[in-house]
């Protein structure tokens, strides 16, 4: 980590998983290494807040009321109705405002989210499938966190099931069966990426 590396500036970075894997993790861990030049694109939701959550920081919480209104005006580069009136999606003007500022954009998003970001930038794009070891492990990860109720745990092994089925289309899949391996891992992949 100590060569330095030659990066480019505008490209993107998209993480997916199914909730649980550990991609946000990972995410974070890229983003403490400035070597890479990532800023985090903000995604927008109309989820509610959860645990220590921060408007602006993790995500920019929005009623979904207001989200079909963007949708309706194209304020979206993707989005996705991942449950009932429960919206994600990425802001046109917020990858504006990133690479206007000279940095590689780190998305953490639904796998439907990324493949669409990646099928609009398909030579500006890596985008990564973060992959549990097993489904039953993450399981155990979602119920660790003590964040959802049971009913939304199994809504969300659900939805893992049918997201696996996506990791074929992704340009490289990251197990993460050991967090420290995955997260060098997933610094060679990305540093290799920029550098090119």
């Amino acid at each position: 980590m100590n060569k330095k590396l030659k990066i480019k500036k505008g490209k993107l970075i998209v993480f997916s998983a199914p909730s649980g894997s550990g991609k946000t993790t990972i995410v974070h861990h890229l983003l403490s290494q400035n070597e890479l030049n990532l800023a985090f694109s903000i995604s927008a939701t109309s989820r509610e807040i959860r645990g220590k959550e921060l408007d602006g920081k993790d995500y920019y919480f929005i009623s979904a009321k207001k989200f079909k209104k963007l949708i309706n005006k194209n304020k979206f580069i993707e989005y996705e109705e991942v449950y009932t009136n429960n919206f994600y999606g990425t802001l046109k003007k917020e990858v504006k405002r990133l690479r206007k500022e000279g940095k590689n954009v780190i998305f953490d998003i639904d796998v439907i989210g990324g493949l669409n970001i990646k099928k609009q930038f398909t030579k500006k794009t890596l985008a990564i499938f973060v992959k549990p070891p097993s489904l039953e492990e993450m399981e155990r990860r979602l119920r660790n966190r003590k964040t959802d109720s049971e009913e939304k745990i199994i809504e969300r092994l659900a939805k893992a099931e049918r997201e696996m089925s996506f990791a074929k289309d992704f340009d490289v899949i990251l197990i993460n069966d050991d967090l420290e391996k995955a997260k060098k891992e997933a610094f060679n992949v990305v540093s290799k990426f920029l550098s090119n």
